[in-house]
Order: C-alpha cells, then sequence, then structure tokens
C-alpha cells in the first residue's frame, strides 16, 4: 500500500510539473520569437557610396526571471566591410509625444528616403499620391543609424507579464531605452564606437534622461554627443498657461517670429533684427511688468500693451484685455481672424481655414500636424512593405494618444512626497555633462516653432548650471519640424554632419 501511494504521489507530481512546463511553453510560443527582416541597399551621402544592410527587428527587453516583458521595435541601417568600430559612430533616434513613434525623424530627416511636403507651408498635402525620395542629402557616410519606437509606439509593445505602466512614465521610459541601447551595443560589439542620441520635441526631454540613466546601472556609458531638435527640456517655458510667466516671456519672440512672416509686424526689417528686438523687450522690459502684475501704472500698462501690439501684429485693446498676458492658442486664433484662418502651432507658417470663425482658439486641430501627416504615414507603410520587405500582424502606430492620458511625470516613486512642478531635465543635463566632459550638445531650434519656442531654448540653456560653451545652438526658418521647409532640411543635416565630425 505504501508503495502504491508513494508512486501515486510520483505520477501526480510528474503530471505537475509536465503541465506546469507546458503552460509556460505555451506562454513562450504565444509571444513567439522576435520577427526580424534584414535587406541590403546602397547609397550616396557625403560624395561617397555607401553601402549598408537595414535591419528592421524586435528585440525582447526580458525581466529578472528572463521572461520578456516588452518588445522594441528598432530599424537599424548599418554600413558594411567596416572594419575598426572606433571610426564608426552609430546614432541612436526617437521622436517625442509622449506617444509619438519615430517616423518623423525617419521618413522626414535622416532616413534612406524621406517624404516630401509643400515646403513653403501653402498647400495641403491631403490624400495620396505622395513624393517619397532618396535622401542625397543624408549623413550616411558618417554614422550608422538606430530608430527606436518606444513601447505602445510603431510595432512595440509589452508582452508575456509586461505591463505598459512600467514604461509610461518620464524615468520609466529613459530606463527601457537605456536598456534597449546597451542590449543593442552589446549584440551588436560597439562599445567602443561613438554615440550619440538624437531626439525630437519630448525626444529631447528623453535624451537627456536617458543619457544620464545610462551614466548607473552598472554598465556606465558615456555618450559622444545629443542632437536636440525642438528641445523641451523645462517645461515652464514651452507650456501656455494662465499665470505661467515664464511662458509669456519665452513665446513672445515666436510670436513676433510668426507675425512678421505674416506680414503683420516687423515690415522693413530683416527677421533677425526684428527678433533681436524682442529679445531685449522680453528680457528688460517685459519680464519686469509681469512679475510687477497689478501693481503697474496705467502708464505702464499702455506702453507694454503698445509694444506688445508692435511685436505680435494684435490690437492693442485685445491685449489689454487680456491682461498683457496672451495665450499661445489665442494667438494661433487671432493673428489672422479677419481672413478666417488659424496658424498651426507647431509650425506658424501653416494656416488652416476654420469652420468655427470665432473659436477661442484652433477647433479642428494643429493645421501644421493635419496637413502633413497622412503624407507621412503612407510613406513610412509604403516604404516598410516595398523597400525593408517588413510584413507585420499589427498596425505601425505612428502615435499613441493614450500613452499621455497614462503618462507618469513623477520623478520618485510611488508612496514618495512629490509636489508638482513643470517637467525639467536642464540640471540632469547640466550634471551629465560635468560627468562627462567629452559630451557636446547640439540644440536645433526654429523660428515659427509655437510650442518649443526657440527663445526658451536660449533662455533654459544659459541657466540651469550648463556649461554654454558645449552648447551649438543652430536656427531654422521653419518650426518644430523645420526640415518640412526645404531649405532647413539641407541646413539642418549640414549642421548636424559639422556638429559630428569636429
Amino acid at each position: 500500500m505504501k508503495n502504491l501511494k508513494y508512486l501515486l504521489t510520483l505520477i501526480l507530481a510528474f503530471v505537475f510539473i509536465t503541465n506546469t512546463a507546458q503552460k509556460k511553453q505555451q506562454k513562450i510560443d504565444s509571444i513567439g520569437e522576435p520577427k526580424t527582416f534584414i535587406t541590403n541597399h546602397a547609397i550616396t551621402n557625403g560624395g561617397q557610396k555607401v553601402t549598408y544592410k537595414a535591419i528592421a527587428s524586435e528585440t525582447y527587453l526580458k525581466d529578472k526571471n528572463n521572461a520578456p516583458v516588452a518588445s522594441i521595435w528598432s530599424v537599424a541601417y548599418i554600413k558594411q566591410g567596416v572594419t575598426d568600430q572606433k571610426t564608426r559612430p552609430v546614432t541612436f533616434v526617437f521622436n517625442g509625444g509622449p506617444g509619438s513613434a519615430s517616423m518623423w525623424l525617419h521618413m522626414g530627416l535622416f532616413g534612406p528616403e524621406v517624404v516630401k511636403v509643400d515646403s513653403d507651408a501653402k498647400e495641403d498635402d491631403g490624400a495620396a499620391p505622395y513624393n517619397l525620395q532618396t535622401n542625397t542629402s543624408g549623413i550616411f557616410d558618417i554614422t550608422d543609424l538606430v530608430f527606436i519606437d518606444p513601447v505602445g509606439t510603431g510595432y512595440s509593445k509589452v508582452v508575456g507579464k509586461g505591463k505598459t505602466e512600467d514604461y509610461w512614465g518620464l524615468n520609466e521610459d529613459a530606463r527601457s531605452i537605456a536598456k534597449f541601447i546597451r542590449q543593442w551595443v552589446t549584440e551588436n560589439n560597439r562599445w567602443f564606437s561613438p554615440k550619440y542620441l538624437a531626439g525630437e520635441s519630448f525626444g529631447t526631454t528623453r535624451a537627456v534622461a536617458v543619457a544620464s540613466t545610462l551614466e548607473g546601472g552598472g554598465q556606465n556609458m558615456a555618450l559622444n554627443g545629443l542632437i536636440l531638435i525642438s528641445q523641451a527640456l523645462d517645461y515652464a517655458g514651452s507650456t501656455s498657461t494662465h499665470d505661467n510667466i515664464t511662458s509669456y516671456i519665452t513665446y513672445l519672440p515666436s510670436m513676433a517670429a510668426t507675425a512678421w512672416y505674416h506680414k503683420k509686424a516687423g515690415q522693413g526689417k530683416t527677421l533677425e533684427n526684428f527678433l533681436e528686438e524682442s529679445r531685449e523687450f522680453a528680457y528688460n522690459q517685459y519680464a519686469p511688468i509681469l512679475y510687477k502684475g497689478s501693481l503697474i501704472s496705467d502708464e505702464e500698462r499702455n506702453t507694454t500693451a503698445e509694444k506688445l501690439s508692435y511685436f505680435t501684429g494684435l490690437d492693442k485693446d485685445y491685449i489689454i484685455k487680456s491682461n498683457l498676458r496672451i495665450l499661445m492658442h489665442r494667438f494661433q486664433k487671432n493673428l489672422l481672424a479677419e481672413e478666417g484662418l488659424a496658424l498651426g502651432r507647431l509650425d506658424g507658417r501653416f494656416m488652416g481655414d476654420e469652420v468655427d470663425k470665432v473659436s477661442e482658439g484652433p477647433h479642428l486641430g494643429d493645421a501644421s500636424s493635419y496637413q502633413i501627416s497622412s503624407a507621412y504615414t503612407a510613406a513610412l507603410n509604403y516604404y516598410f512593405a516595398e523597400k525593408l520587405n517588413i510584413k507585420m500582424d499589427r498596425p505601425y502606430l505612428t502615435s499613441n494618444s493614450e500613452i499621455g492620458r497614462k503618462w507618469n511625470w513623477r520623478t520618485v516613486p510611488k508612496g514618495a512626497y512629490w509636489e508638482p512642478t513643470p517637467v525639467s531635465v536642464s540640471r540632469k543635463l547640466a550634471e551629465t555633462m560635468k560627468r562627462n566632459t567629452k559630451m557636446q550638445v547640439m540644440v536645433a531650434s526654429g523660428y515659427y516653432d509655437l510650442i518649443c519656442p526657440f527663445f526658451d531654448a536660449e533662455f533654459t540653456f544659459s541657466r540651469n548650471g550648463i556649461d554654454y560653451s558645449k552648447i551649438t545652438m543652430k536656427y531654422y526658418e521653419g518650426g518644430h519640424m523645420m526640415y518640412t521647409h526645404e531649405p532647413d532640411f539641407e541646413k539642418l543635416l549640414k549642421d548636424i554632419r559639422e556638429f559630428m565630425l569636429n
């Protein structure tokens, strides 16, 4: 009888172990192996023919038990025939949001093929067909490129027991991207390669956070440089809300630039001279008035309103009724109100014909986004299928609004005391630059960017302990995505080339 009980116990244990193993295997099988698509290409950049391999792939990030919890989608372009990795940099590229895939920089600036939209922002690209061209001005001759889509964007997603809350946050996002970069560098044996990060908008916030994160974790990785396109390091200067004094100051020169562009202000002056006037006024006259608040005299109020009207092209009486404080969405709606047009936010050159002519702000959305996004989306899907032979079982999410709604901006763990403040990674950048004295930073700003203003870049980088001698500031007569303006597309790539080669 004892032998029979012992035998039954062994059988039950065997069945339990077998079922458990089968369930684990089913779990692994349900996740599947990460997909990879490899194609070979050639392009001429910088007067040099570059033969390269395009590797579009999923990379699994794993937990402490070595189980996959997230799948990161990336597209890497690797030059063939390189024998010494020390001479071949690699640049990791991402966009912003949070919630945006890398499509914009991939198909708009850095990729081997780029989509072309109306350079002068006068035509809506609307429906197909669209214009895809070989990027003969690219930088493939001087760097490999790796485009990264954070979790929830592109084809990237959580898998297995992964949870989006582990990735949708300022610190969480930085940790996951840093983990991916370390993993990619290790798998491709690129630890000795010069390394750069290139980000746009929130992607610049991410770049600074990732640069800092890469210093820790027991695998210190020092970067050679950051390329910050339409920087957003301190959100006090890029958030237009009531009572945010910083934003009234930082947005004013961008309003002046946009009013100048639409011939509502500054006529007879060069753009540069007019903007220098606006800088001087913002710092030396407007800022003190804002800080004095209701303590200003009637004469000061009247004089300030006249100057604001001079710079913005808005009616003086409207400015007085606005208490000398102009919110950006109101400026977008009012500058061309007589024509029934609203300005774009990402790029003030764009104009949208609104149905509701008297709404407080643009009610159709951002004209500089909805007039070009379909072209970018179509170009990427065509390029992936036709040129990279990518076949996936799910749509490529160019953006994901759910991420923004659920994003965790806290900089401390749950349970720790935290008083909400505007997001800022500025001091984090200063500290990283002090520890890594070789790291250089390039900042690219568009004059007509009405969401991440160029004056905010100047305001941010002149403070926070940042070593300004290591900052390269560049300006463009475009907006947030200045590369949609063809002259700036060429200039930006030229500036990046010079930055990386110096």
